[in-house]
C-alpha cells in the first residue's frame, strides 16, 4: 500500500520477486497522502500515474472517505501488507496502522536508503527510527542498520520482530548504475555542463536543519542567468515547496515569483517526476544540502556529490560521517561557485577511497536484501500455519 511513490525503490524488487514466485500473489494499492505543507489529503492521481508509467498494475483507493478504501482492503484479505513509510500523520485515518493490524500482518521496509543523523541531545539511535507506532505495531520490520536493530531490543516489545537485512533501495541504486537509462529534462545537452540541484526540505532546528534553499535560491537563480552555457535542473525534495510556505520560510507569492523566473530561463528546469537515478547518471555534478543524496549519488555514479553543509544541522551518526566524507563539502555559495568552476575546468576530486568505504557500509549483503526479506516472510508464514 503506497503513497510515497518517490521511494518505491524500497519495495520494487520485493514486488518483482513476488511476481516470479508461486508462493506470492502481490497486489499494489495506491492511496492519497498529505505531505508537509499540503492543506488536505490528495495526490493519489500522481501516485497512480507513477505506477502506470512504470507498467505496474495497481488498484486505486482514491476515496475521500478512507473507510471505503479500508473496507475494500479487508475484502482483498491480504496475508501481509507492506508499507515503506512510517509516519502515521501522513496516512488517511482509516489506514492508520492500528486499523490495519486488526486484519493483516504489516511489514515495514524503510523508504530511506540510510539512517545518517542523530537527534539533538539524544545519545545513540534516534528514537524516530525505532519508536513510532509503525515500529511498535508492525508484524515484521526490516532494517538497514545493525545498530537500529540493536536499539529495538531495549523497547517494551523487544526486537524479535525486526530483521537486519539491508535495504532493497540501496541494492536498486547500485544496480541502476549499470542498467538505468540516463534522462535530462532539458533535452540534448551534448557539450553542456549539467548541474543537478537537489535541495532538502528541513529549514529549522526542530527537524534536521539541513535545508539552505531559503537563504540561497536567489543566488542560484543569478548563477543560472550568468551561465547560459550551463544546464541547471532543480529536483526538490517532495516536501520542500510545501515546507517553505507552510513553515513561513517564504511566502507563497515570493516562491511563485521565484519559480516563474527559474522556469523561464532556457537553461533551467524543475523535475519532480523522473527517477533520481536517471537524473544522477545524466548530470555532471550533483549539488545538494543533504541528506540522503550525499549517500545515494555516489552509490549510483561512484562520483562525489557537492554538499552545501549548513551550520547547526543535526549531527551525523557514524554512517552519516562516512557519507559526508565522500562528498566535496562547501559552507557558502561562493565556495560552491569556485567548486563548480573547478569541476567544469578539470573535474572534482575522485574520493574513491571514501566512496568504497561508503559502499561497504551501505550494502551489508550486496544484492540480497529483497531475497532475504522474502525468505523471512515465507518462514513466518510457515510458522503461522504450523
Amino acid at each position: 500500500m503506497v503513497f510515497y511513490f518517490e521511494a518505491w525503490d524500497a519495495l520494487d524488487e520485493i514486488y518483482r520477486l513476488m511476481l516470479e514466485s508461486p508462493d506470492f500473489e502481490p497486489v499494489v494499492v495506491t492511496i492519497p497522502r498529505k505531505l508537509t505543507g499540503d492543506a488536505d489529503f490528495g495526490g493519489e492521481d500522481k501516485v497512480s500515474e507513477f505506477f502506470t508509467e512504470a507498467g505496474i498494475e495497481h488498484i486505486r483507493f482514491n476515496f475521500e472517505n478512507s473507510y471505503e478504501g479500508l473496507n475494500q482492503l479487508k475484502r482483498l484479505a491480504p496475508d501481509y501488507l507492506f508499507l515503506n513509510y512510517p509516519w502515521q500523520k501522513n496516512y488517511q485515518p482509516a489506514y492508520k496502522i492500528e486499523n490495519l493490524i486488526a486484519f493483516t500482518r504489516v511489514c515495514y521496509v524503510p523508504y530511506f536508503s540510510l539512517p545518517l543523523v542523530n537527534e539533538p541531545n539524544i545519545e545513540g539511535i534516534a528514537p524516530h527510527l525505532f519508536r513510532q507506532s509503525t515500529h511498535r505495531l508492525a508484524h515484521l520490520v526490516f532494517l538497514q542498520d545493525r545498530s537500529v536493530k540493536d536499539a529495538f531490543t531495549h523497547t517494551e516489545r523487544g526486537g524479535h520482530h525486526t530483521y537486519f537485512t539491508g535495504t532493497p533501495k540501496v541494492d536498486s541504486l547500485i544496480e541502476k548504475m549499470k542498467t538505468q537509462p540516463k534522462f535530462w529534462p532539458l533535452g540534448d545537452s551534448a557539450g553542456r555542463f549539467k548541474v543537478l540541484w537537489a535541495p532538502h526540505h528541513s529549514f529549522g532546528e526542530a527537524w534536521l536543519n539541513f535545508g539552505v534553499f531559503d537563504s540561497m535560491h536567489n543566488e542560484m537563480l543569478e548563477l543560472a542567468r550568468e551561465n547560459p552555457h550551463v544546464d541547471f535542473v532543480l529536483r526538490p525534495h517532495p516536501y520542500m515547496f510545501g515546507s517553505l510556505v507552510g513553515q513561513n520560510h517564504m511566502s507563497a507569492e515570493a516562491l511563485a515569483y521565484w519559480r516563474k523566473n527559474w522556469d523561464a530561463l532556457p537553461n533551467t528546469a524543475t523535475d519532480e517526476i523522473t527517477s533520481y537515478a536517471a537524473l544522477m547518471l545524466a548530470a555532471d555534478l550533483l549539488f545538494t544540502d543533504g541528506i540522503s543524496f550525499i549517500a545515494e549519488y555516489p552509490l549510483v555514479t561512484r562520483r562525489p556529490a557537492v554538499f552545501f553543509e549548513k551550520q547547526g544541522h543535526w549531527s551525523f551518526n557514524p554512517l552519516g560521517e562516512i557519507a559526508a566524507k565522500s562528498t566535496v563539502r562547501v559552507e557558502s555559495f561562493r565556495e560552491f561557485e569556485l567548486v563548480l568552476k573547478q569541476a567544469m575546468e578539470w573535474g572534482l576530486p575522485s574520493k574513491q577511497t571514501e566512496i568504497d568505504e561508503l559502499f561497504a557500509a551501505a550494502s551489508p549483503f550486496p544484492g540480497e536484501a529483497a531475497k532475504r526479506i522474502l525468505a523471512i516472510v515465507q518462514s513466518d508464514a510457515r510458522d503461522l500455519r504450523a
